[in-house]
């Protein structure tokens, strides 16, 4: 079975498990601007029970359309799976506020660190593509990455991504969505 994104499920409640601490291992959870820190931070000693994980899957799961009272955009999370493996996530954000259209953009991607230089994310990022344009109608696509992550930013660029400037330490990329890249169906 080849990797492929789904909308958020309990199914890979193992997995996610592991990778939350690979995460956590690498400091992920001390970011201060990361949804991923977020939740690090506020699920963790829920994730472990089979309750506590279906709250969250029925919290994160899916798309969004309502903008939360602390100015979060609506968005669409996906996991990156290999059958009840995760290996990553996506979220697309559905518009750009000033500060996601200097900073964030509208695509924030991890993979998990055991998962890390195998293609997944440039995999998970051209199939998150077409789903951009076709179900959110978002095209071009922004995406941004630190200017230290050589790995982001190949990712980025092999996904068609054009320089357009750097940030303060963000780099910032548009992507045309609906133009098709090779391998876009994995």
């Amino acid at each position: 079975m080849s990797p492929q994104l789904i909308a958020p499920t309990v199914d890979v409640h193992a997995s996610f498990l592991a990778a939350m601490e690979e995460f956590r291992a690498e400091g992920a959870d001390r970011s201060p601007h990361s949804n991923l820190a977020r939740e690090l931070r506020t699920w963790h000693d829920r994730w472990p029970s089979a309750e506590g994980f279906a709250a969250y899957v029925g919290t994160v799961g899916g798309t969004s359309y309502d903008e939360r009272a602390d100015g979060v955009v609506p968005s669409t999370t996906l996991w990156w799976v290999e059958g009840d493996t995760y290996l990553g996530r996506i979220a697309l954000r559905h518009r750009l506020t000033g500060t996601l259209l200097a900073y964030g953009g509208h695509v924030g991607y991890a993979v998990r660190p055991s998962a890390r230089r195998r293609g997944h994310a440039t995999a998970m990022l051209r199939a998150a593509l077409p789903y951009a344009h076709q179900e959110l109608g978002l095209d071009p696509v922004l995406v941004t990455c630190d200017d230290t992550n050589a790995g982001s930013r190949r990712v980025i660029e092999a996904c068609g991504g054009v320089f357009e400037d750097q940030r303060a330490e963000k780099l910032r990329y548009w992507i045309h969505a609906r133009r098709p890249t090779a391998d876009a169906h994995i």
